[in-house]
């Protein structure tokens, strides 16, 4: 797998390299003259689609098409170019599993993700004071323990662990309310809740790290609260173990995600949220790698008083739009 990316940055240069010898420039061909191309073509794949075709399908379909072959024909791509794309998206999905989904981060670095989350946020918005959304991320799962109310999310923390230190002084008490929209409280609605440990890896990346460690959800009580014990977050950067990250090395582009706590919050007769809050002392809040921080998911950690258990304290609520 570790060889498609040099593949993708060798076609790139072989095409540069023989544009530049041949003259070759905005579709003018060895012979010096400019390339003509079907014009009739793209509209052919169209056509092709038949009467039965998903109706979604056939609505956006013809406009994918034209997009791409746009594209296509607005580079000039090459066989190589497009061959060497290919297995870079099959790599990406050879290296996704149900811990991690590598095409996911792809997605995420193009900026596609907080596209697609916008889009959708506002199309299903039902009032203006719901709470912002925010992309899901790669290392999201599914299966997350159920925890009692007020318990901690970091398990096994001793001095063995390598960030020990770091974790008591990031030690931090999460609390708030679920609402909907009118004000009123949500009872036993679901706060998902998930972030990497002080190393900057999630426990799936970390062999070293408990099963589901830094992973839980809890459900609200008659007044719609929910409370945890968990860390402030860290910056981490991008995995440069796959095509992803890869990818941003070739555009020379930095990899790191401003720290940031997970959420997904859902209740019955309410669109679930999924979202992040970003810690408002990270360097990288204003120019995060996938595009996601949105303003009103910044938040300030206040030093909290009288709690062994924490250093800091956050108080946060969610409202969710009915469905």
């Amino acid at each position: 797998m570790g060889q498609m990316i040099p593949d993708l940055a060798a076609a790139s240069r072989a095409s540069a390299a023989k544009i530049k010898s041949n003259g070759i420039s905005n579709g003018i061909n060895g012979a010096g003259k400019k390339c003509q191309y079907d014009p009739t073509f793209t509209q052919k794949v169209i056509s092709a689609t038949g009467p039965n075709a998903n109706p979604r399908l056939a609505q956006i379909f013809p406009s994918l098409v034209r997009h791409l072959h746009d594209f296509a024909r607005e580079v000039n791509l090459t066989v190589g170019e497009w061959s060497a794309a290919v297995d870079f998206l099959n790599d990406c999905g050879r290296m996704s599993d149900d811990r991690r989904n590598e095409t996911q981060l792809l997605c995420d670095i193009l900026g596609l993700e907080s596209l697609v989350d916008e889009i959708t946020s506002k199309q299903l918005a039902t009032s203006t004071t719901q709470t912002p959304s925010a992309i899901l991320g790669p290392f999201y799962r599914s299966d997350a323990p159920f925890l009692p109310n007020g318990t901690s999310i970091v398990q096994d923390l001793s001095p063995s662990v390598p960030w020990y230190e770091q974790a008591l002084e990031d030690s931090a008490f999460l609390s708030g309310r679920v609402l909907s929209t009118d004000g009123k409280p949500i009872e036993n609605a679901v706060v998902d809740v998930w972030h990497t440990a002080p190393n900057g890896l999630y426990e799936q990346q970390d062999s070293d790290q408990p099963e589901m460690n830094f992973r839980g959800r809890f459900r609200t009580d008659q007044q719609g609260r929910y409370a945890l014990y968990a860390l402030r977050p860290v910056s981490y950067p991008i995995p440069d173990d796959g095509p992803a990250g890869k990818l941003l090395e070739l555009l020379d582009r930095h990899p790191n995600r401003p720290g940031h706590i997970h959420f997904i919050v859902s209740a019955d007769g309410h669109r679930p949220l999924t979202t992040q809050l970003y810690d408002s002392r990270d360097r990288w809040v204003d120019n995060d790698a996938v595009f996601a921080v949105k303003d009103e998911l910044v938040v300030k950690f206040e030093p909290r008083e009288g709690d062994p258990q924490a250093r800091w304290e956050l108080g946060y609520d969610f409202t969710l739009g009915r469905c």
